[in-house]
């Protein structure tokens, strides 16, 4: 190769550039990331229009990530069988039907079991995003198109909320009728662009489907719904723990049962010798836990501690979608330059800076530019981390287990959402029915005596998770009262609950400084190898690729 040659393609894509194939994927991607954060911002809005508690609203989510997270092994393994073009394809048109099935329920069940279908739209496309592009970029430009990707992946995060923002006001339907437009364009560019790629004779482990899709249902179903329960018995003998344990039970043996199948399993647990493969999914699961553990309870803050409206909420969060945006292509780039272990572990060190500060800043009377201001620089620190991870997480993998690798990198960092989506909900709701009660106890000093218990008595008969979601609306105000002194015990309220949540919160938000801190040392632990040893095939390999 001359020094002005261009690298050339690993597959023969008769004559159109590499790039070509970046614009489907990353529109398809795009959708699956903006859906993981957009419902975020309407959660006050969808339990008020469809009747539900903060639980029953969290699975709205957990649902979407469930699906998605316990399919993405098997569709990273049809893409290794069918190619990444045709399971690509079938994704797009499953995820953007069901977009039109979520905006078009009407209960809180109807949506939550479309975002469940929605998850399996996801689970088909996103292993294919990465596989494609580690089999058709050669090794020193896929840096670059993992940083486009990354890119697409760190704005649609932090977009969700805030086109969730401008869409809430309108109808919350049009968070997910916004997909239908774009999962069209997308479809058109894939059936155009998309290249047929060699498959690999692989058969299925229909065991390793089903202990996958169990376990990790009963675990997240025991953490999510453990608050409902009180942590105790559910019916009979059956017991929130007892679900848990029996998830974790069922996950061993997924384990063990992949060990016995070897290069046939769903996860080949030979990509996990590889030290930086296996502390990438680490790092992939702790970012995605972040996502997840801010945005959550960080909406409600602003929503009900702050009474911002929906747009406001997400204008917070506009700057770092912006500073995301810009930083990802770069941190992608220099990954082709430099080990990418110190760009993820900058972005790392950047967010357990960030996540700290917002848990400090919680509180009913923060200024809000601080609040921005802190937001940008949460934008910077996940500009860091998507395209890097990648590149590290799937460097070294030859065509036929570019989509097993890319399955199991995705599943781990989906796992990470799962896990963050149900522990911040347990523990948002554990605290909330703790420290809202404590605030209305300092509330009840400023109140005439006459007045102290019925508003101490009211307060232990209303659901706190409800009462946050309502704010002080929610609260009953004591009868036979005078109307001055009613007056008082609304405001008396208004501040327990402000006061409450926003204490709830910033303990809640201390959780995902932990799992960020997790990630940093994972990073930091990987090997330093030099950019162009990463993913460089062996002549054969680059032969066999080429030659289909």
């Amino acid at each position: 190769m001359t020094t002005t040659e261009q690298p050339r393609a690993l597959v023969d894509l008769h004559g159109r550039s590499p790039w070509s194939v970046l614009p489907p994927l990353c529109l398809g991607f795009f959708m699956i990331m903006l859906d993981t954060t957009i419902v975020n911002v309407a959660v006050p809005t969808l339990m008020k229009d469809l009747d539900a508690d903060v639980t029953a609203v969290g699975w709205v989510n957990s649902a979407y990530l469930l699906t998605f997270a316990v399919l993405l092994l098997v569709t990273g393994r049809m893409g290794d069988k069918f190619g990444p073009r045709p399971v690509f394809i079938a994704g797009l048109v499953i995820f953007t039907l069901a977009s039109l099935w979520c905006g078009l329920s009407g209960t809180v069940e109807l949506l939550i079991v479309a975002r469940a279908v929605q998850g399996v739209g996801g689970a088909l496309m996103t292993p294919q995003t990465m596989s494609m592009i580690t089999r058709v970029f050669p090794p020193q430009k896929r840096g670059a198109a993992m940083g486009l990707w990354g890119a697409v992946a760190g704005v649609a995060t932090i977009t969700g909320p805030v086109l969730g923002g401008i869409l809430v006001p309108i109808g919350w339907e049009w968070i997910f009728y916004v997909n239908i437009p774009v999962g069209v364009v997308a479809l058109v560019f894939a059936l155009r662009n998309l290249p047929k790629l060699p498959t690999a004779n692989r058969s299925f482990d229909g065991l390793g489907v089903a202990l996958s899709v169990v376990g990790m249902f009963l675990f997240v179903f025991g953490l999510q719904e453990g608050s409902t329960y009180d942590w105790g018995t559910i019916r009979g003998p059956i017991t929130v723990w007892g679900v848990i344990a029996a998830g974790l039970l069922v996950l061993v043996a997924f384990v063990l049962w992949q060990r016995h199948r070897g290069d046939d399993a769903l996860m080949p647990l030979r990509l996990f010798h590889s030290r930086n493969f296996s502390l990438s999914n680490v790092a992939g699961a702790a970012v995605t836990f972040a996502m997840t553990g801010i945005f959550f309870p960080f909406t409600i803050f602003l929503q009900v501690a702050l009474g911002m409206t929906p747009l406001q909420s997400a204008l917070v969060g506009l700057g770092g979608s912006l500073l995301s945006g810009v930083v990802a292509p770069f941190a992608g780039r220099a990954s082709d330059r430099v080990p990418g272990k110190w760009i993820v572990a900058l972005g790392f060190a950047i967010l357990v800076g960030v996540v700290w500060m917002l848990s400090v800043l919680a509180t009913p009377d923060v200024e809000v530019w601080k609040l921005v201001v802190t937001m940008c620089f949460f934008g910077i620190g996940t500009g860091c981390l998507f395209s890097p991870l990648a590149n590290l997480a799937t460097s070294g993998l030859d065509h036929r287990n570019a989509g097993a690798g890319a399955g199991a990198f995705n599943t781990n960092r989906q796992i990470g959402g799962v896990i963050g989506s149900a522990a911040i909900v347990a523990i948002l709701t554990s605290r909330l029915g703790i420290e809202i009660p404590n605030a209305a106890q300092d509330a009840a000093t400023q109140l005439p005596e006459q007045a102290r218990q019925p508003f101490l008595d009211a307060f232990a008969h209303v659901d706190q998770g409800a009462l946050a979601g309502g704010g002080a609306g929610g609260f009953p105000t004591p009868e036979g009262v005078p109307a001055d002194v009613a007056a008082q015990i609304q405001q008396a309220a208004l501040d327990a609950v402000h006061t409450g949540l926003s204490t709830a919160v910033s303990q809640t938000l201390l959780l995902t400084v932990a799992v960020l801190a997790i990630g940093l040392v994972s990073a930091l632990a990987m090997k330093g190898v030099k950019p162009h040893h990463q993913g460089a095939p062996t002549p054969e390999q680059a032969a066999a690729a080429v030659g289909h």
